[in-house]
C-alpha cells in the first residue's frame, strides 16, 4: 500500500517498478514531487498512531502546519471543527482539544488519525487494516465512517477480515503468493459482491470459503 503514496521511499532499499496513475498522470513521473503525492493521497496505518506530545488540536493541523506558511488561527480552528466532524469526532472531543490526543481511548485515537488525513484534503484516503487493533464497537464505528467519507474521498483498505471486505468495498482485489518466498501477486478484481458470489479464480473461491488463510 505505501508504493500507492511513495512513502515506501522512507524505507532503505525499497524499490518500486511500474507505474501508479492518478487522473491519468504517474505519481512516479519525472518532477513528481512525493511530498505533494502524499498530500493527495493520504494514510491511515493499521494502529493508531497520533503524536504522543501534541494535543487533539495540534494532531489535526500537523500536516497542514508541515506545509508552511502563515495560517490565521480561526482558518485553523475552522480545520479542527470541519476535520473532526468528518472523522465523527467533534461532539466527543469538542471541550477537550487542548488535551493530548494519546489520550483517547483506541477507536477514537484512529478517528483522530482520519481527521489528521482528511485536514489537508486529499483526493484518496488509504486505509492499512484500520480496525485489526480495534474493539468491535469501535470497528463498527470506523466502518460507518468509511461509509460517510466514501461519498467525497476513493478509499484504499486493505483488510484480511472477509465480513468487512464485503461491508465496506465496492469493488475488491485478492492479493495472494505466488508460492512461499515469492512476490505477491493480483490474483483477480471485481465488484465486491461478484468476488463473494461469483469469482472467476478458484483460489479466490478457495479464500472466500475459508479452505485457506
Amino acid at each position: 500500500m505505501r508504493t500507492l503514496n511513495r512513502l515506501h521511499e522512507v524505507i532503505a532499499g525499497a524499490y518500486v517498478k511500474g507505474k501508479v496513475m492518478l487522473d491519468g498522470d504517474d505519481i512516479y513521473g519525472n518532477n513528481v514531487d512525493p511530498v505533494d503525492v502524499r498530500r493527495t493521497i493520504g494514510m491511515v496505518f493499521q494502529r493508531p498512531n497520533p503524536f504522543p506530545t501534541m494535543s487533539i488540536y495540534d494532531n489535526v493541523v500537523a500536516g497542514l502546519k508541515l506545509q508552511g506558511g502563515r495560517i490565521r488561527k480561526s482558518d485553523l480552528d475552522n480545520v479542527v471543527e470541519k476535520s473532526l466532524r468528518g472523522a465523527n469526532l467533534w461532539e466527543e472531543v469538542k471541550d477537550r482539544l487542548n488535551k493530548p490526543g494519546a489520550g483517547l481511548s483506541g477507536g477514537q485515537q484512529q478517528r483522530l488519525c482520519i481527521a489528521r488525513a482528511i485536514a489537508v484534503e486529499p483526493q484518496v484516503l488509504l486505509m492499512d487494516e484500520p480496525c485489526s487493533a480495534l474493539d468491535p464497537i469501535s470497528t463498527l464505528a470506523i466502518e460507518d465512517l468509511i461509509q460517510t467519507l466514501k461519498e467525497k474521498y476513493t478509499i484504499v483498505i486493505v483488510t484480511h477480515n472477509m465480513q468487512q471486505a464485503a461491508r465496506v468495498s465496492e469493488r475488491t482485489a485478492f492479493f495472494n503468493l505466488a508460492a512461499i518466498g515469492k512476490p505477491g501477486q493480483l490474483v483477480e478484481m471485481d465488484d465486491t459482491e461478484k468476488i463473494f458470489s461469483n469469482p472467476n479464480d478458484q483460489r479466490t473461491e478457495d479464500y472466500i470459503s475459508g479452505r485457506f488463510g
